[in-house]
């Protein structure tokens, strides 16, 4: 049961205890909690206690030099960077649960324990958690923008929500190439970066494209390969001859309706010369 409960009396001493929990070196031994920008951490005290037992303890959990949360008395008072997305669980370890995980988020955590003992406060436990806070990039996606002139292919490679920094390139046998449209911006609630890259090729030849993302010492990529394809050139060419075909078979039908017409319409003309002559031998006759 997770008890988040409104905060009501002062902290007795509280800058003297963070004093207290700085002359401590964690350095070895500390847990460590590795989780990615967004997600849920669960850190845990590692110390168990009944809830009759609250109010004879003190609870506080801080990050580096700053307060997170404490419990006094049963109640609990959340500080305003983690208010809304930190809460504690008395029943599992003394937890605290953090919510939607932000980069600010990096460090280390101490929860202190305080037990009533004759009348005063004193230290019952202390543990340290380190939470690591990771924004990878994922493996950047390539895709088609299509054909901005004849036999130039234009292709993007985009990746998101990824820290710190990136610097995109497009690698081909080794040697970087010259990118167009590069396009870099953080969102400024989550930190988190946006790069996107175009690259123009000739389709005529064969490629293999790397697209390659650094961003700190790491680095994710995308490899695009380009194949010419015979089958593409003699499609083209088949496509060429067959409408050639056409073309000169619609002229030879059209040239043969044309002669059909032309006879057509000269046959009647030479009937008629032909009546006409013999109209003329017949008239010579009857003169004679």
């Amino acid at each position: 049961m997770c008890h988040t409960l409104k905060w009501g009396t002062p902290l007795p001493k509280l800058f003297q205890l963070l004093v207290l929990v700085g002359l401590f070196d964690f350095c070895s031994g500390i847990v460590q909690v590795t989780k990615t920008v967004k997600e849920i951490a669960v850190l845990s005290c590692d110390y168990n206690i009944s809830t009759e037992e609250l109010t004879r303890v003190r609870i506080y959990w801080q990050k580096d030099n700053e307060m997170v949360l404490a419990v006094m008395s049963g109640k609990v008072k959340v500080w305003p960077k983690y208010e809304n997305r930190t809460f504690t669980d008395v029943t599992n370890n003394l937890c605290i649960v953090i919510l939607a995980l932000r980069l600010s988020d990096n460090g280390t955590y101490t929860c202190v324990v305080q037990k009533r003992e004759r009348g005063s406060y004193k230290l019952e436990h202390l543990t340290s958690v380190k939470l690591m806070v990771k924004a990878d990039f994922p493996v950047p996606s390539i895709t088609a923008l299509g054909n901005p002139s004849p036999n130039i292919k234009r292709i993007r490679c985009s990746t998101s929500g990824g820290f710190p920094e990136p610097h995109l390139s497009w690698l081909e046998n080794g040697e970087e190439l010259n990118a167009t449209n590069t396009m870099l911006s953080q969102d400024p609630e989550t930190e988190l970066y946006m790069i996107s890259s175009e690259l123009d090729f000739n389709v005529t030849g064969n490629h293999s494209f790397m697209c390659l993302v650094k961003y700190g010492g790491l680095t994710v990529s995308q490899t695009f390969n380009w194949q010419k394809s015979a089958k593409r050139e003699t499609s083209s060419a088949n496509q060429f001859l067959l409408f050639t075909v056409i073309i000169s078979a619609s002229a030879c039908g059209i040239a043969i309706i044309l002669i059909y017409r032309l006879c057509r319409s000269a046959a009647p003309r030479q009937r008629r010369r032909r009546n006409m002559e013999s109209m003329e031998m017949e008239s010579i006759v009857l003169v004679a």
